[in-house]
C-alpha cells in the first residue's frame, strides 16, 4: 500500500492583514516577482501559487486586504474564508507592533466567534471545539532591513497570551529577507498545526495528543514490555517515513532523551514516558510536521479524531455476496491474541481482554455478557483463541464495516501496510454457489426458528461446549442472539452461526432478515403436543417456496414423545414437502451431529429438497463435483444427512 496518510487539505487560502502602510502588498508583490516592487497598487489581486512550486506541495493562495478599497464587513467574510490569517506590522512602528493585540487579534477572534455562533443554529459546538477551530494566526515583522535591532521578545510575550498563534517571523519585502520563509510558515500553520498538539502556555502536549500518541507506541509495543527496542523503532520509522533507522542517529536519538528524562531509556528501549518526551521536544523546535505525520500515518485528522476513510475504507459488497475473514486477517488477529495472553495459557482473561482493546475507544463487544456465550471458552470462563477467531469471524459477518473499524484501531493499516480491505473476503454471489452446485463460503449463518420453551436456545448454546448435559435445566439470563463455532464439513473447517430468532408470540409474523439465511433450523419440543404447529406454520409461509435449506429438529427426544395436534405428524409433514425426516436431539445425549448436518447443507445449498434425490440426481450431482473427489463426498453427504432411501417426486 505504501505510505497512508489523511490528505485534510486540498488548498491553503492565507490572508494577509494588518495596518495601513505596514508592506502587506508588497511581500505579495515581492514573492511573485521575486523583487521589490517600484510602484506598489492599494490591495494585491488574489494569486495562487501552484502545487508544485510550494515545499508542502498544495496549491496555495494568497489574498491581500486594504481598508482603503474594502469593508471590515468583507474583512469578516475574507477571515472566515482563510485558512491561516498573517498580521503584518512593521518593525519600525510601534504601534503597528501594539495594534495586533488591542485591535487585530481580538477582531480576528470575534469574527471567527461570530461564525461559529451561526453555525451553532443548525449544528451546535461544545465550548472545547470552538477553542479547536480557532483561526491559525502568523506574525509578521516586515522592514526588518530599516532595523539593526530585533522585536521578537515582544512577539514571544504576545504568542503566551494567544495560543491560535502559530509561528512568528521578521523579514523584508525590499531585500526579499524571509519572504519565502513567510509564506512556508503559513502554509505549515494550516498542514501542520500547534495547537492541537501542544499548549504552549503550559509547555507540554495536549490531552488529545498525548492519548493518540500513548496508543501509537501500544501499537508498535509488538511484544508488549511497555518498552520500544531498536527493531520496534526501525519498524515505526519504515511505516511512517518509509526509511529505515540508522544506527548512529538512534544512538543519539535515545542520548537525548536519556540526557532530559532519566527513565525515558530503560534497558536500551524507549519507554512512554521517553516516546512522548520525544514528540514534545519536536514540536518544541518548530518540527511539528514529524508528528503529524505519525499522527496521520495511523489515521489521525486536523482535530486528532480517527478518520473515517481510514476506518472505513470503501467495501463493494454484490448482493447475495457475505464477508469473511481473510487469511491476512485471520493471521493478524492471531498475532494480536499471542500479544496480549502475556501469561501463555492460550486464553484472554479479563484484564487480558481489558488490555487488548485499550487501543480502542471502546471494546466492540461486552466480555462477560457476549463473547463469553457466544464463542468456546475454557473451563475458566476465558475466551480461547479458537473463540477470538470465532467471534471475530461472527462480526465480520454481520457487521463488517465495524470489524475494518476495529482492526484499525488495532493498527492493522500499520503492521500489515495495507487497508483492512487485505482482511476481508467477499465471497461470490449465492446465485453462483448455486449454479456451480457447491457454496465457496467458509462461514455459514442458520436461524433456528422455535416456539418459546421448544429448547431451541439450549440447542444453540450446546453448539459451544463440550458437555451439553451441563446445560440442562439451565436457566439462560443473558440474552445472546448468535452462537459461533467451527465443524468439519469433508474435512474442511467450516464455521457455522446459530441466531436464536426471538418469538414473542406465535402470530408474530417474522421479518426478512430473520428469514433469510443459509440454512434454517426449525425446532418443536417432542414431548409437546402443541409445538410443532409453530414450526408446520413457519415452514408453509416462509420456506416452501424458498430456496433456502431447512432441517426440522425435534427436542427433548430423551422424554415421552407426544403426539402432534396437528395436521401431520413431524415425520409425514416431512415427506410430503420432501424434507429429511425430523432430527431428534436432547442435550443428554451430547451428540452433536446435527450441527454437522446443518452445515452440510448449507455448504450445498442446490440439494436443498435432499429427500427428492433420485440415483439419477446422486449421479448427476456427483459429476457436478468433480470425478475425483466425487463418489467419496457423495457417500459422506447423503451418510451425514441420514438419509434412508431414494426419495420419488
Amino acid at each position: 500500500m505504501g505510505q497512508y496518510t489523511v490528505s485534510t487539505r486540498k488548498n491553503v487560502r492565507i490572508l494577509l492583514v494588518g495596518d495601513a502602510g505596514v508592506g502587506k502588498t508588497s511581500l505579495i508583490l515581492s514573492l511573485v516577482s521575486e523583487e521589490y516592487p517600484e510602484e506598489v497598487p492599494p490591495r494585491a489581486e488574489e494569486i495562487t501559487i501552484p502545487a508544485n512550486v510550494t515545499p508542502e506541495q498544495v496549491p496555495t493562495s494568497i489574498v491581500d486586504f486594504s481598508s482603503v478599497e474594502q469593508t471590515e464587513e468583507t474583512l469578516g467574510l475574507e477571515i472566515n474564508k482563510a485558512h491561516v490569517v498573517c498580521i503584518v506590522y512593521a518593525v519600525d512602528d510601534d504601534d503597528s507592533l501594539d495594534r495586533i493585540t488591542s485591535h487585530w487579534l481580538p477582531f480576528i477572534r470575534s469574527k471567527c466567534n461570530a461564525s461559529l455562533e451561526g453555525d451553532a443554529e443548525t449544528e451546535p459546538e461544545t465550548e472545547a471545539a470552538g477553542e479547536r477551530l480557532r483561526k491559525p494566526i502568523v506574525l509578521v515583522g516586515n522592514k526588518v532591513d530599516l532595523i539593526d535591532y530585533s522585536t521578537m521578545d515582544s512577539v514571544l510575550a504576545i504568542m503566551e497570551d494567544f495560543p491560535e498563534i502559530e509561528s512568528c517571523v521578521e523579514c523584508s519585502a525590499k531585500t526579499l529577507h524571509n519572504i519565502s520563509e513567510m509564506f512556508y510558515y503559513a502554509q505549515k500553520a494550516v498542514l501542520h498545526p500547534t495547537s492541537p498538539l501542544y499548549m504552549m502556555e503550559d509547555q507540554e502536549l495536549t490531552p488529545a495528543c498525548k492519548k493518540s500518541l500513548v496508543r501509537i507506541f501500544k501499537i508498535c509495543d509488538i511484544d508488549g514490555d511497555n518498552l520500544l527496542n531498536d527493531y520496534e523503532l526501525n519498524l515505526f520509522q519504515r511505516r511512517c517515513f518509509n526509511t529505515p533507522l540508522q544506527p548512529q542517529i538512534l544512538d543519539e536519538v535515545k542520548a537525548v532523551i536519556q540526557k532530559n528524562v532519566p527513565d525515558g531509556i530503560y534497558n536500551d528501549a524507549v519507554t512512554l514516558k521517553g516516546f512522548l518526551f520525544l514528540h514534545c521536544l519536536f514540536i518544541q523546535r518548530g518540527r511539528n510536521e514529524t508528528t503529524w505525520a505519525v499522527l496521520r500515518r495511523f489515521g489521525y485528522n486536523d482535530q486528532l479524531e480517527m478518520c473515517q476513510e481510514y476506518l472505513r475504507p470503501p467495501l463493494k459488497i454484490p448482493p447475495g455476496s457475505s464477508t469473511e475473514l481473510s487469511h491476512r486477517g485471520q493471521q493478524f488477529l492471531m498475532a494480536v491474541f499471542e500479544r496480549y495472553d502475556r501469561d501463555g495459557d492460550g486464553a484472554l482473561s479479563p484484564e487480558e481482554h481489558k488490555m487488548l482493546f485499550s487501543v480502542c475507544p471502546a471494546s466492540p463487544w461486552s466480555y462477560s455478557t457476549d463473547i463469553r456465550k457466544s464463542c468456546p471458552i475454557n473451563d475458566n470462563g476465558w475466551v480461547t483463541l479458537h473463540g477470538w477467531l470465532c467471534r471475530w469471524t461472527l462480526m465480520t459477518l454481520i457487521d463488517v464495516v465495524k470489524t475494518m473499524e476495529y482492526l484499525a484501531y488495532l493498527g492493522f493499516n500499520v503492521h500489515e501496510n495495507d487497508s483492512q480491505l487485505a482482511a476481508i473476503h467477499v465471497t461470490r454471489e449465492r446465485r453462483i454457489d448455486l449454479a456451480k452446485r457447491q457454496s465457496s463460503r467458509s462461514v455459514y449463518k442458520c436461524h433456528v426458528i422455535g416456539p418459546n420453551g421448544s429448547g431451541k436456545t439450549g440447542l444453540c448454546r450446546g453448539f459451544l461446549v463440550e458437555e451439553m448435559q451441563k446445560l440442562i435445566g439451565k436457566e439462560f439470563k443473558t440474552n445472546v442472539v448468535h452462537c459461533i463455532n467451527s465443524v468439519q464439513v469433508y474435512g474442511q473447517e467450516k464455521h457455522l452461526i446459530l441466531r436464536d430468532i426471538d418469538v414473542r408470540h406465535a402470530l408474530d409474523p417474522l421479518q426478512p432478515q430473520e428469514v433469510n439465511c443459509d440454512v434454517a433450523c426449525l425446532v418443536y419440543d417432542s414431548s409437546n403436543p402443541r409445538s410443532f404447529e409453530y414450526v408446520a406454520r413457519i415452514y408453509i409461509k416462509y420456506y416452501a417456496e424458498s430456496k433456502i435449506p431447512v432441517m426440522i429438529v425435534g427436542t427433548k427426544c430423551d422424554m415421552d414423545e407426544r403426539r402432534q395436534d396437528y395436521l401431520m405428524q413431524p415425520a409425514e409433514f416431512c415427506d410430503k414437502y420432501k424434507l429429511l425426516p425430523p432430527h431428534l436431539f436432547s442435550l443428554k445425549t451430547n451428540k452433536k451431529e446435527l450441527y454437522t448436518k446443518l452445515a452440510t447443507m448449507a455448504a450445498f445449498p442446490h440439494l436443498r429438497q435432499f429427500g427428492l434425490m433420485t440415483e439419477e440426481h446422486k449421479l448427476m450431482w456427483k459429476a457436478g463435483l468433480g470425478v475425483a473427489a466425487a463418489t467419496m463426498i457423495g457417500f459422506i453427504v447423503l451418510k451425514t444427512l441420514n438419509i434412508g432411501g431414494s426419495h420419488s417426486r
